[in-house]
């Protein structure tokens, strides 16, 4: 019975042990981590005590969304995540996207032109420079390699050092699938500017770039770029790296506007009327990149429904748009395609026109293609350009 005693007691103080080393280790992780990002200190804080989106030290949306779940929800939503299988959650291969090569993209002038990553990525070449926006290049959205699940392709059209000088770079918010600390390592030596939402340029300071190549702007706020004019504009989301530091930063979406072409992206978004209104102040639309995937019922502020895609394209008075925020990760429960079925549906009954490229396949905005083909049906080939 002694023995047995002592062998049960030096098992409990073993799993103590092993507890202590664990909780010690996740709070090592966040807290000196690199991909993590840096923290709003409250000099900074000072900075943004302006803007109305600013309130007791946190920014906050114009109609107040609730970010609480209840215990049950959050159990719930677990619980789907690790053990519910969700019916064409992935493709059954990895999507096959065309090579592109880097001469094709440094030679590159004119007229403007798009290259899609997936997700919310882009290369936008227009008016001789190259602009990216939300750079997320590596093959999971989440702090460490280990705690996601992978990219639906296995590589991408172009490798990010393959990549030319980019001109400037425009970040919507701090989530993962957005700001790519892997990325931006690769990346920071070649940009011109930065350009983010108040709050943003804290992390890319902790992670080289110099303060002087950040430029943070308030939601209405303008800035020139050469013979481009770039407006940060309102979203309905939430920011924040880890659990301490939520809504820590701003998010946005963006207006891209040159002397012939007006270009809308609408970062992360649930649908409210802030479309309305930068329809009517910066509106009509050539083309606008709208948010379209990564929603659940659990979340309908913070993330749009595909019916509600086509409406803020319908709002912000688009003549085309292209849905995002699909096609290369799976962050909820509905199917891979579910997304674009959805919105295509809808978008045909409010006569909306809507741009299908492929990942990977280069195109422009005065031309049909890529507007009746559903490449997510068909069997993929690849195709170099």
């Amino acid at each position: 019975m002694k023995k047995l005693l002592k062998f049960l007691k030096k098992m409990v103080l073993s799993i103590i042990a092993i507890i202590v080393i664990f909780i010690i280790s996740v709070i090592l992780f966040i807290n000196y981590y690199p991909s993590f990002g840096g923290d709003i200190s409250k000099e900074r804080q000072s900075l943004y005590t302006e803007s109305i989106q600013f309130d007791n030290g946190i920014f906050v949306n114009t109609n107040r969304v609730n970010m609480d779940m209840s215990f049950l929800e959050t159990l719930s939503l677990a619980r789907k995540f690790l053990f519910e299988k969700v019916e064409n959650g992935r493709p059954k291969q990895d999507i096959l996207v065309p090579k592109i090569d880097s001469s094709n993209i440094a030679n590159y002038a004119s007229p403007t032109r798009f290259l899609w990553f997936g997700h919310s990525t882009f290369l936008v070449q227009m008016n001789h420079k190259n602009i990216l926006i939300d750079p997320m290049f590596s093959d999971v959205p989440a702090p460490h390699s280990m705690l996601g699940s992978k990219r639906f392709s296995s590589k991408l059209p172009i490798e990010i050092q393959q990549l030319p000088k980019i001109d400037a770079v425009l970040i919507s918010h701090d989530h993962y699938d957005h700001l790519d600390y892997k990325s931006i390592l690769v990346l920071k030596d070649k940009v011109g500017k930065f350009y983010t939402p108040l709050g943003v340029g804290i992390h890319l300071e902790a992670w080289g770039v110099l303060r002087e190549n950040i430029i943070e702007l308030d939601w209405w706020q303008e800035t020139s770029f050469d013979d481009l004019k770039f407006v940060c504009t309102p979203a309905r989301h939430f920011s924040g790296r880890k659990f301490s530091n939520r809504q820590s930063t701003l998010w946005s979406s963006w207006v891209i506007q040159s002397e012939t072409e007006n270009i809308f992206f609408s970062g992360d978004s649930g649908y409210d009327k802030h479309f309305k209104e930068i329809g009517n102040k910066y509106g009509p639309f050539d083309f606008a990149m709208m948010e379209c995937g990564q929603y659940n019922t659990l979340w309908p502020d913070i993330h749009m429904f595909p019916e509600e895609t086509a409406q803020a394209g319908i709002d912000i008075k688009a003549k085309k748009i292209m849905p995002i925020h699909w096609g290369a990760f799976k962050l909820s429960m509905h199917s891979w395609t579910e997304p674009i079925e959805r919105l295509t549906i809808k978008a045909n009954e409010l006569d909306l026109q809507v741009l299908t490229p492929k990942i990977g396949e280069p195109f422009l905005l005065n031309t049909n293609q890529s507007t009746k083909r559903r490449w997510w049906k068909q069997k993929d080939q690849t195709i170099d350009y």
